[in-house]
């Protein structure tokens, strides 16, 4: 490989989410758009091995073998020093470890997407990006023409399990989210702080906001002034190699 390869790893926003079924292997189907952002994480690869991670101060991501990124060079046989520079807070629903994985699979020409969903249900459209329509258990990506929008993010100080948060789905019995995210009823029960800070963003934008994936973050559509909030940009598809 080259000496020194940087690559951004986007951020993902899912628009809308719905769950269509749950396979005999307990997986779950779904139907969603996804949009990828331009908050990103950054990864840098030099010669060598390893996986050293550069996060924000009281942001803990491991860096052993079960991290995404070393699962996807394993998948991919992709040799490499990894340095990740964190800015996509890990448990927002945002798919920053996804990402991150699927930015080592770009780098090595990679672009198997049923092999990608093997490390996570996000990692196919992340390795595709732009925007897309998301179905089967994340493996199947119909890319969907570009459109520039701007979203308000709000990111609470804490992330919710995408593991729990479908249990707690399967446990209400499969619930149909009101504002286009059959997970928000799921997230809340999981996490109930997350209600005080979408009442938050709601109060600040007039708009009802709308949960990211699994959560724990929160965004509505425009520019607008939150204490705390963050503006984003969509972003276009990114390109696999070879």
């Amino acid at each position: 490989m080259a000496s020194e390869i940087v690559i951004a790893a986007p951020a993902k926003l899912t628009l809308s989410l719905r769950i269509t079924g749950v396979r005999t292997d307990g997986y779950h189907l779904i139907d969603a758009e996804m949009v990828s952002l331009d908050l990103c994480d950054t990864l840098t690869l030099t010669d060598g091995d390893g996986l050293e991670v550069v996060a924000p101060d009281g942001v803990v991501v491991p860096a052993d073998d079960g991290n995404l990124v070393r699962r996807a060079q394993r998948l991919a046989g992709l040799r490499a020093h990894v340095r990740l520079d964190k800015r996509i807070p890990p448990g927002a629903g945002l798919g920053g470890g996804s990402s991150d994985a699927a930015a080592v699979l770009r780098a090595a020409g990679f672009d198997d997407l049923q092999a990608a969903a093997r490390i996570g249900a996000d990692v196919p459209f992340c390795l595709i990006g732009g925007r897309a329509r998301v179905r089967g258990i994340g493996e199947l990506v119909e890319p969907l023409p570009f459109v520039d929008r701007c979203f308000t993010l709000l990111i609470p100080p804490f992330g919710c399990s995408t593991v729990e948060v479908y249990r707690a789905w399967d446990r209400l019995g499969g619930p149909v989210g009101e504002h286009g995210n059959d997970l928000e009823p799921a997230a809340l029960l999981v996490e109930p702080r997350l209600a005080e800070w979408r009442d938050r963003l709601a109060a600040s934008t007039g708009q009802q906001p709308r949960l990211a994936g699994s959560g724990s973050t929160w965004f509505v559509e425009g520019d607008h002034p939150v204490e705390g909030g963050l503006v984003v940009r969509t972003l276009a598809a990114q390109r696999v190699p070879g």
